[in-house]
């Protein structure tokens, strides 16, 4: 069965928050078609944005996104990066979309201070979440209903996952390949990227 990974981007998106899990969801397809020619990919990812105009991520790259909120298809694994995300926490439009489709969803994952658009749609209440480092103290006192952690990569709730800032999303990416294919795949894909795998957080 092959499972959808939407990504959320918006202006001023860390690039590698959203970059690096595509990477990863999609070379795990890859590496499986490899290895079991003729089977379902085991993940089919797009990126779904507010609208259709191109989105400005920081430092300046632009990406066209695949979707809109309004169109997206329901997703099984609902992914929100981090970035400066002070207009998306502050957009009840959008917290309530991320909310509505976290219902559905298998699976909804953060990356960075993606974490705080999942604690304002009320995902996160009574969890343990991570995000950056340089976030966690912000994180507490805009949520101090949360059990924050700190120096972790991932903190993995079952349907809610955080992980800390940019690359330790590739890892909590890795994990849920892993979580959903099989650790075997998981192993392979981290090779295949020349990155390491962490099995533990």
């Amino acid at each position: 069965m092959t499972l959808t990974v939407a990504i959320y981007i918006f202006p001023n998106v860390e690039v590698l928050d959203f970059a690096g899990p595509f990477e990863v969801f999609t070379t795990a397809s890859r590496v499986h078609g490899r290895r079991k020619p003729g089977d379902p990919a085991p993940f089919r990812v797009f990126t779904v944005a507010r609208t259709e105009q191109p989105v400005t991520a920081r430092a300046g790259l632009r990406v066209l996104p695949d979707h809109t909120i309004h169109d997206c298809p329901q997703p099984d694994i609902l992914l929100i990066p981090g970035g400066v995300v002070d207009a998306e926490v502050d957009d009840p439009g959008l917290v309530a979309w991320v909310a509505s489709q976290s219902r559905a969803a298998a699976l909804t994952a953060s990356v960075c201070t993606g974490a705080f658009i999942l604690a304002r749609a009320g995902l996160l209440t009574d969890k343990a979440a991570t995000t950056h480092w340089e976030d966690v103290e912000d994180l507490r006192r805009a949520f101090p209903q949360l059990d924050v952690r700190e120096n972790v990569r991932w903190v993995d709730e079952g349907a809610v996952v955080t992980s800390a800032g940019i690359a330790a999303g590739v890892d909590m990416s890795l994990h849920l390949v892993a979580r959903f294919a099989g650790q075997q795949l998981a192993e392979a894909t981290a090779r295949q990227m020349d990155v390491p795998y962490r099995v533990e957080a």
